[in-house]
């Protein structure tokens, strides 16, 4: 699957197509190509060091944060 944002180029908006993807397809230009699009949801990702921090925190805290929570 390709991940590409949503462009304007002038009137239009546009999504390219990286040219790698191109050539391991053998497309060529004038080639006619059905294309689906549907919106990414993206979910950010914890780098594993700041998750191993947090998790260790929470174990310790964890009746404090829950206290300001409700703050």
């Amino acid at each position: 699957m390709i991940q590409q944002q949503l462009r304007k180029a002038g009137n239009s908006y546009v999504v390219t197509i990286p040219k790698e993807e191109v050539e391991r397809n053998g497309w060529k230009v004038g080639d006619r190509l059905a294309i689906e699009v549907t919106l990414l949801e993206e979910l950010p990702v914890l780098d594993p060091e700041l998750r191993e921090a947090f998790e260790r925190s929470w174990a310790r805290n964890e009746a404090g944060y829950r206290y300001l929570a409700d703050r």
